[in-house]
């Protein structure tokens, strides 16, 4: 090949894989092992010491994971990824090597609902403080500073509405305060958004949603973009300090511009043990080949469907970025020119129970709390997904009593049309 970078839907597919040199295999192996054997002894220790890259125990890696982790940190324009049992799980490990017991963090309002639950009552074990801010006021985020901020935290289109997230704007709070910005591009994929261009420092996927796509497999991703100096100020004692269980080495000294990456593996993975299954990360390597193919059609499904239902009599507003008249469809011009994602809501006239009903009448439409998948999924977000939540907590985070979230997959759009038609009749 010439000396051309790679495009997309290239990298998509090829990124990260050769064929396997033992066999010839040209699909990625499932490498179901749980560990792997040393050359001699010296090979053993200089592994063990962070003095040569390979492979140990697939608790801390594994081959198959190595070239899903390749795949994504070249499609989100990162220096290093790694690859976790789940998005959830990738969260606990960011935050692990930022956070020590007192500090806090900033988290836009506008997450999803188990973000939410997980920042404001399973951190709290950890000693880990969120503080929450506006995405729709910047300012939001300067006054939330304190010096025990040592992240900023936001989804780039926001889970449950669809809303997008000014990236460029918080990236530049968080270059002020000397804290790494953190974005949650799971709805958006980065066939729509690549947050890096935008300032982010690190990038968190649920791997189970548009990367795997076909709502089969568990898993989450952590991208490192190689732009934080964690040097600065001695805030990120995991990175910058010597590290006693690997002899002294300073893990940003001796890394650079993935040690972000190698601290979540080393430090994070090693010991909290989130590992991704191999063959997970098979079928999530899988379903990225299709990537662009796939978001393409979720965009314009998501679009036309809006639209419909923007016109109809039952509903009472629809919150869709790709719609002209919406709120944030120019920030969705600016970062997401190809379409604003597949997820988003709308608001029924008859309330709670009128969003409760529809879900029950809708016969395409499967009934689930996930999205990102080649289905056409609903859910009710307050009963369900953000129900842990008070009303007015609800309402912030776009999930008010009203509200129905879905994530439109790949069928034919008139289908999808027809069968929210049927229900909103009935």
């Amino acid at each position: 090949m010439s000396d051309r970078l790679p495009g997309f839907s290239t990298l998509a597919v090829h990124a990260g894989a050769q064929p396997d040199p033992t066999t010839g295999a040209r699909a990625t192996p499932i490498y179901q092992t749980t560990s792997f054997v040393f050359n001699d002894a010296d090979h053993a220790a200089s592994l063990f010491g962070l003095q040569a890259f390979g492979n140990i125990y697939t608790r801390i890696g594994n081959p198959t994971n190595a070239v899903l982790e390749e795949r994504v940190a070249a499609l989100e324009g990162g220096t290093a990824a790694l690859a976790v049992a789940s998005g959830h799980a990738a969260q606990v490990v960011i935050l692990q090597q930022l956070l020590q017991p007192g500090d806090e963090f900033i988290a836009a309002r506008k997450l999803y609902g188990g973000s939410i639950n997980q920042f404001t009552h399973a951190f709290k074990s950890f000693g880990w403080n969120v503080v929450w801010a506006d995405p729709d006021d910047i300012s939001s985020f300067e006054r939330a500073v304190t010096p025990r901020t040592k992240a900023i935290f936001i989804e780039s289109i926001a889970n449950p509405a669809g809303s997008i997230t000014d990236i460029e704007a918080i990236s530049t709070v968080a270059r002020k305060a000397g804290v790494p910005l953190i974005v949650d591009n799971t709805l958006a994929s980065p066939y729509l958004i690549r947050p890096i261009d935008h300032g982010a420092d690190i990038v968190v996927h649920s791997l189970t949603k548009f990367l795997g796509g076909h709502g089969n497999s568990l898993g989450g991703i952590i991208v490192d973009a190689g732009t934080f100096d964690w040097s600065t100020g001695g805030k990120y004692p995991m990175l910058s300090e010597p590290r006693p269980e690997y002899h002294g080495i300073r893990l940003q000294e001796t890394f650079g511009n993935f040690a972000f990456a190698i601290a979540c593996r080393v430090l994070g993975l090693r010991d909290l043990g989130p590992a991704l299954s191999p063959f997970n990360a098979f079928m999530i390597l899988t379903g990225i080949e299709t990537l662009p193919l796939r978001m393409q059609k979720h965009c314009d499904n998501a679009k036309a469907v809006a639209e419909f239902l923007a016109g109809h009599p039952a509903v009472a507003s629809v919150s869709y970025a790709g719609l002209a008249s919406d709120k944030y469809n120019q920030l969705a011009r600016k970062y997401a020119p190809k379409g604003a994602g597949a997820v988003f809501t709308f608001s029924l006239k008859g309330g709670y129970d009128a969003g409760v009903n529809l879900v029950s009448k809708l016969q395409l439409f499967s009934h689930l709390a996930n999205v990102g998948d080649t289905r056409s999924l609903v859910i009710h977000p307050a009963s369900t997904t953000h129900s842990q939540l008070d009303d007015a907590a609800k309402v912030k985070s776009g999930a008010g009593p009203d509200v129905v979230r879905l994530s439109i997959g790949i069928e034919d759009k008139e289908d999808l049309i027809a069968d929210l038609e049927q229900a909103l009749s009935a």
